[in-house]
């Protein structure tokens, strides 16, 4: 990363380095210090991470500008972005903390900062905090979303990353997506990582016939002199988000009645000091079953990425997570004593990782895979470069999604629409940069990948957006099943996010025109569940998404694409790219 001299002042004052003969020596030392920098509290230290999506190499990932939400939760954590979220949470703009933590002039930003994340340097953080406490002090966990989509994770069917657990110490774990590499694969990832010293604990997921459980719901641990029973919580909607192909034979489900069977179970029977909840359940949620379950102390949230500085307290549980794509180590100290949290501290670590040095065991493990991986996709081959910055997550628009929609198009041509799911996963790459295949595995490295072109009338493209709208948009948590709005390219429309229920969507145009619910229109899309194989074209091959788009931008090479939503918001704020990203 190139520094001015400015620049460096700058991070000086932030990070609180200090100027010696050699600046950069000093400023690498002085702000990994000041990055560690934390009071203990009491006798037990959970550090946590969670949605890593396999990016074991640092990247960029910028925060979303919008995450838009109902009435109900507006301005609640979990739907904060920006400005407003530097204002609620006190942090100074262009600070480091900031840059981690909001999308307002991110480019800028990233030049300043570099790259986030690496598992490499997530271990190091990991293996401070262990020395400062001690093993006996400290339980290390994930909260899923961990194995896959990126080229590494995918290609290796996960194995890169449970040997890095294995590596790194991590002692238990739940799961979402890394449940779409099939029953078979995921078990054997699970008898790896258990081997490893990793507990899977899921209390959620129960044989479709027999109700029987299929993991273990929970674990009991002295940790510090305190005995904590920890139930873990796997995403619930896994079958309805993610082709349920993959879980044949599993029921999943929140299952809050059996939850809290299981907190009485180690209150009453087991006389735990404190009850943990290790959850892949999204942060509303999360917060709306702590109403709901009585006993709970803390909730380790996951899967909507969120970054809460501070814990959020409902009623008396504490809930905190630590956003995604390896750039925070959450760390929650806890006094525990006679049953009963009497203390707590929490931080989230930003995973800097031109500051935080790499552990060298974890890296040599990752360039191993890496290596490996890259022999046969060629992860390091610079395919193109942006022209402006290309990003994901967004509640109904992305760049990427653009780019996605515009490939999709021109490979198979003659399309009316070209939908994409809106998952909230993908690394960011910044204007002016090489676009790699590897970045394009970070956004489209499924274990479904493929392509399918079908037609659709008007009425059942509209009837399957509200249905999705329904989901995003529901008031209620429980009834939220996780990801933001359907991309839908080459479409323009409006939408009354409070509106009524299958009524929300307004004014919609395909390619200019108002659309006919009685016409039938060619789309392609990706990213769900394989449709029976009568629904698809026959003209029309199924080819993987990221083939399709590598072409693409080496055709282009320079990409750039739209920057304005497809969208109107009627009733809610709806930020634009300038406004985040432009400074």
């Amino acid at each position: 990363m190139h520094m001015t001299r400015r620049d460096f002042l700058e991070l000086a004052l932030v990070t609180g380095a200090f100027l010696t003969a050699n600046p950069v020596q000093a400023l690498a030392k002085m702000s990994y210090d000041d990055i560690m920098r934390f009071k203990p509290v009491g006798n037990v230290t959970l550090l946590f991470t969670t949605d890593l999506h396999a990016h074991l190499e640092p990247l960029y990932f910028a925060e979303p500008m919008n995450l838009v939400a109902p009435k109900k939760l507006m301005g609640k954590p979990g739907y904060i972005t920006g400005k407003e979220f530097l204002k609620y949470y006190k942090i100074a703009p262009g600070t480091l903390e900031a840059y981690f933590t909001s999308c307002l002039d991110f480019p800028k930003l990233a030049h300043k900062f570099g790259k986030m994340g690496g598992a490499a340097h997530i271990t190091t953080v990991i293996k401070n905090v262990i020395a400062e406490r001690g093993r006996d002090k400290v339980l290390v966990m994930d909260g899923g979303d961990t194995w896959v989509t990126s080229a590494i994770g995918t290609f290796t069917n996960g194995k890169s990353v449970v040997d890095w657990m294995t590596l790194t110490g991590f002692d238990l774990m739940v799961a979402h997506w890394d449940f779409t590499f099939g029953k078979e694969i995921f078990m054997q990832r699970i008898e790896d990582l258990e081997k490893g010293g990793c507990e899977f604990i899921t209390q959620n997921v129960v044989d479709e016939l027999f109700g029987d459980l299929i993991f273990k719901p929970y674990s009991i641990r002295e940790v510090g002199g305190a005995k904590l029973g920890i139930i873990g919580n796997s995403f619930p909607y896994t079958p309805i988000a993610n082709p349920k192909q993959f879980v044949e034979g599993w029921s999943f489900g929140v299952r809050e009645e059996q939850m809290q069977q299981f907190v009485d179970e180690l209150r009453q029977k087991h006389k735990v000091d404190a009850v943990i909840l290790l959850s892949h359940d999204g942060l509303p949620l999360d917060m709306a079953l702590a109403e709901k379950v009585k006993g709970i102390d803390v909730i380790i949230s996951g899967h909507t990425h969120d970054v809460t500085p501070t814990a959020v307290r409902v009623g008396k549980t504490l809930i905190v997570i630590a956003g995604s794509h390896g750039k925070f180590v959450g760390r929650l100290d806890l006094d525990v004593q006679k049953g009963k949290i009497r203390d707590f501290k929490f931080k989230l670590y930003p995973v800097a990782s031109n500051l935080i040095p790499a552990d060298k065991e974890a890296q040599k493990l990752v360039e191993k895979y890496k290596k490996e991986v890259t022999k046969k996709y060629k992860l390091d081959e610079v395919i193109g470069e942006a022209e402006v910055m290309l990003y994901k997550r967004d509640t109904f628009f992305s760049t990427w999604d653009w780019l996605v929609g515009e490939a999709i198009s021109d490979y198979y041509g003659g399309l009316d629409i070209v939908t994409s799911p809106g998952y909230r996963w993908g690394t960011t790459v910044l204007p002016g940069q090489k676009i790699t295949r590897d970045h394009v595995y970070d956004y489209t490295a499924i274990t479904y990948p493929l392509v399918y072109v079908m037609k659709r009338t008007g009425e059942q493209l509209l009837t399957v957006w509200e249905d999705v709208a329904d989901n995003v948009f529901n008031p209620d948590p429980f009834y939220q099943q996780g990801g933001d709005m359907s991309r839908m390219w080459n479409v323009e429309y409006s939408i009354e996010v409070n509106g009524p229920q299958y009524n929300r969507i307004r004014e919609v145009k395909i390619g200019g025109k108002p659309l006919k619910k009685d016409k039938e229109y060619m789309m392609a899309v990706y990213g769900g569940p394989p449709p029976p194989p009568d629904m698809v074209h026959p003209d029309y091959k199924p080819v993987p998404v990221y083939d399709i788009l590598i072409d693409y931008i080496k055709k282009k090479g320079k990409i750039k694409v739209r920057t304005e939503p497809n969208v109107k918001v009627l009733d809610a704020p709806y930020k634009v790219y300038d406004q985040c990203y432009g400074g």
